[in-house]
């Protein structure tokens, strides 16, 4: 089949997606091999694939196909999150387009349109991932609502509930106004916001006095219960068992002294509004406050603030400001930056609301998950990073809100009587025995009824997402629904979580916790924890920028093996990475230069000759295990953006650029021997590559010669490698591809033709008895080698008549020199010299300079002295060789 001039992706990756996927190498079942398990951070099944994605799912695929080839059985889960949140918001837009409301339809019509939602648009993140070329196994795909996933939820809710671990209470949460459910503590982000302090006065009972507070949440006033100081505050002293009254409202109020307040900060004065600050809530609780909620759930005032019900809280905070002006209030305001609470999943400031959820216990959970992973147990890549965070969040957890005021996710498996005792089950029939048997004191429980089940009313809201998915290492193997299953006992613990820094509580240290508890197992061996991925000027990528590229124009643009190549040799472990575009254009050339190798090889004719090339191929057959070797250590570390950079070098620059340089024939024949031995190395290499590049590189495979059925890269299974590396070749090819590089940089700077044929003059043991090594150097540098008496100096020395020149180059401590029947350009070498002793004299000032100096020659240990004496001995023999050339110049 004839080659195209450049490498095509776009047919070649969806015919070998294909053919992979029609052959099962994919898909894996449990058998006697050991598994390597990966399960997929489950992305929302709103989200489409963006850079941060991409990245995660290659490193995760990289993993996965070096496994495969290592002979693993590899299981690579692929599914999708719930995401309550951002999915019911999609959900309830669709239905404001179609001019539904989400308040006129029951729980069961909003669901169907959710799922109906689900199947539209839930699967385009799969089509992104298998374009990418991700090997995961497709008859797998979870779903976090799925039957066997839903019921898992609610039998670890039940479970835990009856350990005492899950609890309902009133307690002072952060409310998301926007999506009006409650969040937990680390789905609020904060940041750093331009704002204003409000000082206000709040008039004295029985006085003229006023007491001034400063603020920056106005709209809040008609909530304070009382005003705060400190009580060794000498300057309020007069005001024990003194009331005051809140702006504009008029609500009496006490003075209270708690030495909660800070004296130093402010006026020392502090308003109290226990409906909407947790330590406002707590003095409130303390000091038997009144709590007056002032916000109605969607953020809007509400009756109890007395001032403009229905209307925003921001819109009312400039009004509130302009009545405080109106009316005498107001002293002043002070631009301020402070931080503000928002939601993760709607960008809505957040609000401090006091409010009855579902809380789960943490503390005994926490205590295994850290020991887990402080004796390695579980181990975080890159090593000794994250380490302390996760220490620190462990060591002062606090109880998770578990329970969301949403429809879409799994509903809470709580029942109500009509007095507000709660039965906990996993089915409504469950809970009707537990009514029933409660009903009649401990008597035989009568056969559950109609009746029983219309007294109970099943609880409103849904769990936290994370909820579900801190089971998904588990779940995806129905771990929890059949615990006791073959495929959780072969899969479970999972090989390797490939995740992002930024979900290390969230998700990382709660699927660990929940590991520990229902399995009495970590849920993974390692974490490797990817940085994050920024635009070429540090900023984190987002649409708002508009900085953040679409993945399916660049794989059309580029192909999909480049995109990955771009990714990663821009990714060291652990640390952000600044994508730019260029990195795809260097993987798109890449593959080229792998296509342009090809070709070279394909043109080449086998004839049987004498083999003059055994240097080049002994060469190599000891470089690609060196490097292999090299490879699999970086691999041990999750250093993978160093490996790809290894395999890299190893392919365009020492097998392109050198080895088939070394053994390209100049008549396009060439013997069985080295062809086989080309076609092998270029294979090894091709399966070195494979992981990053999947599709090139199994093109390339097929491409080099006939295979048997399948016989494909993705499956083919490395060799051991070899342990008898000869050093002593690899250090002669690094002393040639010096030589030929010097002698070429000659050749260039004194603008020798490429036909100009130079007579080079090796010293006699400069790369020994090789066979073949001086017929390449010839070939290489378009030279004549002839013999002489060894050459001891190693200076660039000239000498000029009418027919000839005669210069010495430098190698290794040996000297060449080269006959040319062209006179070379001295003032080149000149300015060179001239700059080489320049350089020297300033060095040798320096260890001069260290060596006279009294402390350094009174403390420095006896070696290092003498290391310093060598250098100023060898400095100074340089200088006077290179003034002895610019002499002779």
């Amino acid at each position: 089949m004839a080659l195209s001039k450049n490498y095509q992706p776009g047919e070649t990756e969806s015919k070998w997606y294909a053919h992979w996927i029609d052959q099962h190498y994919f898909h894996s079942v449990p058998d006697k091999r050991a598994p390597f398990t990966i399960v997929i951070p489950p992305p929302n099944v709103t989200g489409v694939l963006h850079m941060g994605h991409t990245l995660n799912e290659t490193v995760q695929d990289i993993l996965i196909r070096r496994a495969r080839m290592q002979g693993y059985n590899t299981c690579w889960v692929p599914g999708s999150d719930h995401a309550s949140i951002a999915t019911e918001a999609k959900v309830v837009a669709m239905l404001k387009e179609r001019g539904i409301k989400k308040s006129d339809l029951s729980r069961e019509e909003f669901l169907k349109y959710a799922f109906e939602w689900k199947e539209k648009y839930g699967g385009i993140i799969y089509s992104q991932i298998k374009k990418l070329g991700c090997s995961c196994d497709w008859d797998r795909v979870t779903f976090t609502m799925d039957g066997h996933y839903y019921e898992a939820v609610i039998k670890t809710f039940v479970e835990l509930y009856k350990k005492g671990l899950i609890y309902r209470g009133a307690r002072m949460i952060h409310w998301d106004p926007a999506a009006q459910t409650a969040l937990s503590d680390e789905e609020v982000d904060y940041r750093e916001v331009n704002s204003k302090l409000y000082y206000v006065r709040y008039p004295l009972e029985g006085s003229n006095e006023f007491i001034t507070v400063a603020t920056t949440r106005p709209e809040t006033i008609p909530g304070d219960t009382a005003i705060c100081v400190n009580p060794t505050d000498i300057r309020y002293y007069h005001l024990k068992g003194k009331f005051a009254y809140v702006p504009v409202i008029n609500r009496r109020v006490p003075v209270i002294f708690d030495e909660y307040v800070d004296k130093e900060f402010g006026t020392g004065c502090l308003k109290v509004t226990p409906a909407h600050d947790i330590n406002d809530y707590n003095l409130g609780l303390k000091h038997h406050l009144e709590v007056i909620d002032v916000f109605n759930p969607d953020g809007t005032m509400s009756a109890a603030a007395q001032i403009y019900p229905g209307e925003d809280r921001f819109v009312v905070r400039k009004k509130f400001v302009q009545d405080l002006k109106d009316k005498g209030f107001l002293v002043k305001e002070e631009n301020i930056v402070n931080k503000n609470g928002f939601s993760q999943r709607t960008n809505a400031v957040v609000e401090p609301r006091i409010s009855t959820q579902w809380f789960l216990r943490m503390n005994e959970l926490s205590k295994e998950a850290l020991d887990a992973v402080l004796k390695d147990d579980i181990q975080f890549f890159p090593e000794g990073r994250f380490l302390n965070t996760y220490r620190y969040w462990m060591e002062n957890i606090k109880d998770w809100c578990i329970s969301r005021q949403l429809w879409w996710g799994q509903r809470i498996p709580a029942w109500y009587d009509e007095k507000g005792n709660v039965y906990v089950a996993e089915t409504e029939e469950e809970a009707i025995k537990q009514y029933a048997v409660a009903g009649i004191s401990g008597s035989p429980a009568p056969p559950p009824s109609e009746e029983a089940g219309r007294r109970l009313r099943q609880d409103e809201d849904v769990l936290d997402t994370w909820f579900s998915s801190w089971l998904w290492p588990m779940e995806v193997f129905n771990g929890i629904s059949r615990p006791e299953n073959e495929e959780i006992k072969y899969y479970y613990p999972t090989t390797v979580l490939v995740t992002g820094q930024d979900i290390i509580f969230f998700w990382v240290a709660r699927m660990i916790m929940a590991g520990m508890e229902f399995k009495q197992e970590k849920p993974f061996r390692h974490v490797y924890f990817t940085g994050m991925v920024r635009d070429k000027q540090g900023r984190k990528m987002s649409k708002s920028l508009g900085n953040s590229p679409d993945l399916l124009q660049l794989i059309d643009q580029y192909g999909s093996d480049a995109v990955r190549f771009g990714i990663m040799i821009a990714s060291p472990a652990g640390n952000d990475l600044l994508f730019d575009e260029s990195s795809l254009e260097q993987g798109r050339n890449f593959c080229n230069k792998m296509w342009n190798a090809l070709k070279l090889i394909r043109m080449w004719e086998v004839k049987e000759r004498p083999d003059g090339n055994n240097f080049a191929v002994n060469w190599f057959e000891n470089r690609l295990p060196e490097v292999t070797s090299q490879i699999q250590s970086l691999f041990d570390d999750y250093r993978l953006s160093e490996a790809l950079k290894m395999i890299y070098s190893l392919i365009w620059d020492d097998f392109c650029s050198w080895y088939l340089e070394w053994i390209k024939p100049s008549d396009k024949q060439i013997s069985s021997a080295v062809l086989s031995k080309t076609i092998t190395f270029f294979e090894e290499l091709l399966q070195l590559l494979h992981p990053f590049m999947p599709f090139v590189t199994e093109e390339i495979y097929h491409q080099l010669k006939e295979r048997e059925p399948n016989d494909d890269l993705i499956v083919r299974q490395f060799e051991k490698a070899s342990e008898g590396i000869n050093y002593e070749i690899l250090r002669k090819g690094e002393l040639l591809r010096s030589y030929i590089t010097i002698v070429r940089d000659f050749r260039n700077k004194n603008n020798y033709k490429k036909s100009d044929m130079l007579q080079l003059i090796l010293p006699p043991d400069l790369f020994g008895d090789y066979e073949g090594i001086h017929s390449l150097i010839e070939k290489m540098v378009t030279a004549e080698l002839i013999t002489a008496d060894e050459i001891g100096s190693n200076v660039i020395s000239s000498t000029s008549s009418t027919t000839t020149t005669t210069t010495t180059i430098p190698i290794e401590g040996w000297a060449t020199q080269v006959i040319s029947t062209k006179k070379a350009d001295t003032s080149i070498q000149k300015e060179q010299l001239q700059k080489d002793l320049a350089y020297q004299k300033d060095f040798l000032a320096s260890v001069a300079k260290k060596l006279a100096n009294e402390k350094f020659m009174q403390h420095a240990k006896a070696e290092l002295i003498e290391r310093e004496r060598k250098k100023q001995s060898d400095a100074e023999e340089r200088i006077r060789a290179i003034e002895e050339s610019l002499k002779v110049l």
